[in-house]
């Protein structure tokens, strides 16, 4: 059952300092790394993490160095996309030993897990909150599904195309998404699309495409679907997400939020 494990908005700052002035994500990181960690021995078989965006937030190399250093624990190796408070060239100069590092343009990648593809594109606009996916991106998306036939493929990016009822970050959602659905709408195989930025767990369908919006391992965005309400951030529990692919009695992709910190179990359900 080959897998990945989904991290996304990790927002890590300098050492000392808190994301937004209130935000430890830092520490964050660290009980995600954690958290991991503990659940691999029940998870045989996984293959990596995927960290959708915002690794820092600020793009300054302090930052990714900071970032990578707590990343260096994982028991898992991982990729990456940039979200919009990443850096391209200072993700990628902080990055650049890593296999799946392009050497130059956008931080598009593919990655081959047997019984589905995983491909990552960079919609980041530099100076920008929104996203786009750009031509290029559309290119290499189309090698990427003609590669792979029929194969189930997943698509990862930072910036959602689905609505999520929070205005101030729909605004801020992926810009020329629909080119990017027909693509997938049109791949013979299944079809999903896993994104961050919003900072929690949201799930619609648009087509035959599942979309998925990962919970941050920090601070959320708050849940308001008022009009005219700025996006403000609260403190929830952190999550991660577990991607699985399951055989019997259908093939398909499961998906599971892991919340962090130690569990207590488990017990069984008669005494």
């Amino acid at each position: 059952m080959p897998g990945f494990i989904q991290i996304t908005d990790t927002h890590i700052v300098a050492p000392g300092a808190l994301a937004c002035g209130r935000s430890d994500t830092a520490t964050a990181l660290h009980e995600a790394v954690a958290t991991i960690n503990a659940h691999l021995p029940r998870l045989p078989h996984l293959d990596c993490a995927v960290i959708t965006g915002d690794l820092t937030d600020h793009g300054s190399a302090e930052e990714y160095k900071h970032f990578v250093q707590i990343m260096a624990a994982l028991e898992l190796p991982w990729l990456a996309v940039p979200g919009n408070h990443d850096s391209r060239e200072a993700m990628r100069a902080a990055l650049s030993g890593a296999p799946w590092m392009p050497a130059d343009g956008p931080l598009h990648w593919s990655r081959n897990f047997g019984a589905f593809s995983l491909i990552g594109l960079d919609t980041l606009v530099e100076g920008k909150h929104h996203g786009a996916i750009c031509d290029e991106g559309l290119a290499f998306l189309d090698e990427a599904l003609s590669a792979i036939g029929d194969q189930p493929a997943i698509v990862a990016t930072h910036h959602p195309y689905i609505p999520t009822g929070i205005l101030a970050m729909d605004a801020d959602r992926l810009q020329g998404g629909a080119r990017l659905m027909d693509r997938l709408e049109a791949h013979p195989g299944q079809v999903r699309m896993i994104s961050g930025h919003v900072h929690r767990a949201i799930t619609a369908q648009i087509g035959r495409v599942t979309c998925q919006i990962a919970p941050a391992t920090g601070h959320a965005v708050a849940l308001d679907h008022r009009a005219g309400r700025e996006a403000g951030l609260t403190f929830e529990p952190g999550g991660v997400t577990l991607y699985r692919w399951i055989t019997e009695p259908h093939p398909c992709l499961i998906s599971d939020r892991i919340a962090l910190g130690e569990i207590s179990g488990p017990w069984p359900f008669e005494s």
